[in-house]
């Protein structure tokens, strides 16, 4: 699917299941936020943002099964939470890492003479990596029995096949997401997240699963 067809798939897909998914979306939006508040005073703090991963690995499950069947309830979140909990504390121990590294890396720069041009490619690379985790997470939760090193590789080989495609929907959900925050944070609170899940579930997973 096109990314523009997933965007749009997954707009109806959300407008029709929001109640469902925004008490998941909610949970998750509330223990980022959370952690971000804490991460203000005490730096240390951003570790804990490693136990917003089962969350998220239940709110992908929804999406993934909401994208195949067209349909999904609030049983599913707890099924994705007690079947993925370990997988979303690996994935949100490699995500929590990548963005220590990235705001290292950019508070490293920006004291540096000549260090806006990396400033601007660490930014880069994080927004890239970024998008590859999203897919790399769907592909964990749609097929769990596999080991994560496959998914890992099948989120690769679909950023090299399609990587306008990919690079063009990573955009579009960072602007929404954003546009989220801004909106006094209430949106990414409660559908921005579901909806980036949803969107690239219909993007990455194969027709036949859909």
């Amino acid at each position: 699917m096109s990314a523009r067809a997933a965007l749009g798939a997954a707009g109806r897909d959300v407008f029709h299941n929001s109640w469902r998914l925004v008490p998941v979306n909610a949970a998750l939006g509330a223990v980022l936020v959370a952690v971000a508040v804490l991460t203000a005073a005490v730096h240390a703090a951003l570790v804990l943002a490693v136990l917003a991963g089962p969350l998220a690995a239940a709110l992908v499950h929804c999406s993934v099964t909401l994208v195949r069947t067209g349909n999904v309830a609030l049983t599913d979140a707890l099924d994705g939470l007690r079947l993925h909990w370990r997988r979303g504390l690996q994935l949100g121990a490699a995500g929590t890492a990548l963005v220590v590294f990235a705001v290292f890396a950019v508070r490293f720069y920006t004291r540096s003479s000549f260090g806006w041009p990396f400033v601007f490619l660490t930014v880069y690379l994080f927004v890239l990596l970024g998008i590859y985790a999203v897919v790399l997470a769907t592909y964990a939760i749609a097929e769990p029995e596999r080991p994560l090193r496959l998914a890992a590789r099948e989120a690769a080989v679909l950023g090299a096949r399609r990587p306008g495609a990919t690079l063009l929907l990573g955009l579009a959900l960072l602007f929404v997401n954003l546009a989220g925050v801004a909106a006094a944070v209430m949106p990414f609170l409660t559908l921005t997240v579901a909806y980036s899940f949803v969107a690239v579930a219909h993007f990455a997973l194969p027709k036949e699963s859909r």
